[in-house]
């Protein structure tokens, strides 16, 4: 038996399939914000578009998990297309370590986030759990290199982070649930 017993409770993993796989396409459309703005062979630009070929990897992934287990996506998603592009537009239009410090934020709320997720799959989700510390990891490399990159240079560093990490939260939340 697998020790659970009525009144236990077990992680919802279809609310997580919904929200990693808003997130991941909200981070696509960040990048790409961020690269239609960027001199396209200024060194942040070539960075960005590394991390932006993951992003679009982990959202693929997202993308079939959500098939393969019938989670509807969003109804938020409209949304996150329209505020990811114009987050990352406005942040490249203020400056490359804005656009850094950007990633920066979003990743540090990325990296808490899937840290929860894992924590309440514990063993109930291995092939989820896999994905989720797989990218979880790639995540935590964006936000190094943006921080290594300059981020912390970024004018108005601690409240621009702040803003976007809070902008994050509200998107997780909502997220889940509608």
């Amino acid at each position: 038996m697998s020790g659970w017993r009525p009144g236990d409770r077990r992680a919802d993993s279809g609310s997580m399939v919904r929200v990693d796989q808003a997130g991941e396409y909200g981070a696509t459309r960040i990048y790409a914000g961020q690269l239609a703005v960027l001199r396209s062979n200024c060194p942040e630009a070539k960075l960005i578009a590394r991390m932006a070929t993951q992003e679009e990897r982990h959202l693929a992934r997202f993308d079939r998990v959500m098939a393969e287990r019938r989670v509807r996506p969003t109804l938020l998603q409209p949304l996150w297309n329209v505020a990811g592009f114009a987050l990352g537009a406005t942040t490249a239009l203020m400056s490359e370590e804005a656009a850094l410090a950007c990633t920066d934020a979003v990743e540090t709320e990325i990296d808490r986030h899937y840290r929860r997720q894992l924590d309440d799959l514990g063993d109930d989700d291995p092939e989820l759990a896999r994905d989720i510390a797989e990218f979880r990891a790639e995540e935590l490399e964006h936000r190094d290199s943006a921080r290594e990159a300059g981020a912390t240079k970024a004018v108005g560093y601690p409240l621009l982070t702040a803003a976007i990490r809070g902008g994050c939260k509200a998107a997780i939340a909502l997220s889940k649930r509608i």
